[in-house]
């Protein structure tokens, strides 16, 4: 039962994605002129040259790359990526044919915001149950088994070349702002992959670590880490306490730290997803007794 629970949850995610990410495409990419990377772009392109439907395009293009990469993709993937190429073609042809107009007084600024905002959030959520689009994701996974090219170097390659071939229909300007959304687009699958909740990790090495770690457990109600570590100067053995935290804790460990020990060392790192007690699920609340004890 909690296996299908799981699986309808993908199939949403995928299906709430591609209408947002072809409604994107459609309402700013498409309505101001703007070019796209990868296989996305090329049916942009045959749009512009040929006036071929994009929701006819996208399948013409994606099924043999499917066929082609059944394998490599595994079957998870394989019947994710059929979904996901299936439900943006279909968005693409219910946002053409009942499009929203939306007055941006020609401002090719907020266009490309919007657009690489939409994009983002769409394919984010396909992305983030495993799902693709096909596209340039099978081509590089294709190039990387038989040729030995690397997914990110391939998928670079690919669209450059095609918003290169974009400029047959678009000008110079249209293109900077093509970059924009790009850029934008980046940025925001990325938020959207590395979770909802933001988390940092902070690295202590002190004498007094163990007395650390334990202020931070009760005080926070975070939990700690002592790590083993050498130092490389003065060879002396140290523990390090490491810890997930909120950012907004980070001001509070460092008064912590402070206060016991003001010599120690503190780094603090980015954490791309934080899975656990009180991150995917609430952390146990330590009593106000406990609290005061400590502050006392």
């Amino acid at each position: 039962m909690e296996e299908k629970k799981f699986y309808l949850k993908d199939v949403i995610f995928i299906l709430l994605g591609t209408c947002l990410y072809a409604f994107g495409l459609v309402t700013f990419n498409i309505a101001n002129n703007l070019a796209e990377g990868g296989v996305t772009g090329i049916t942009l392109i045959l749009r512009a040259l040929f006036d071929i439907n994009p929701a006819y395009s996208t399948l013409l293009i994606n099924i043999p790359l499917i066929i082609i990469g059944g394998k490599i993709l595994g079957k998870h993937s394989f019947y994710y990526t059929i979904l996901g190429t299936f439900s943006l073609s279909f968005f693409l042809w219910i946002w053409q044919l009942f499009p929203v107009e939306i007055n941006l007084d020609n401002d090719l600024l907020i266009a490309s915001l919007l657009a690489g905002l939409a994009g983002g959030i769409g394919s984010g959520f396909v992305y983030r149950v495993g799902g693709t689009t096909g596209g340039t994701d099978v081509i590089a996974r294709i190039l990387e088994k038989k040729i030995g090219i690397s997914m990110g170097r391939s998928i670079l390659l690919f669209d450059v070349l095609v918003l290169v071939l974009s400029l047959t229909y678009i000008d110079v300007k249209r293109m900077m702002y093509t970059l924009i959304v790009s850029f934008v687009f980046s940025r925001v699958v990325d938020s959207v992959l590395d979770g909802a909740y933001a988390a940092k990790g902070i690295l202590i090495v002190s004498d007094r670590s163990e007395d650390i770690g334990e202020v931070i457990m009760l005080m926070l109600s975070r939990g700690v880490t002592y790590l083993d570590g050498t130092g490389g100067y003065s060879q002396v053995e140290k523990k390090i306490v490491y810890a997930v935290i909120s950012p907004r804790e980070i001001m509070e460990v460092k008064r912590i730290v402070h206060e016991l020990d003001p010599r120690a060392f503190i780094s603090v790192i980015n954490v791309h997803e934080a899975i656990g007690e009180g991150f995917t699920y609430l952390k146990p609340q330590t009593s106000l007794l406990k609290k005061k004890k400590i502050l006392d």
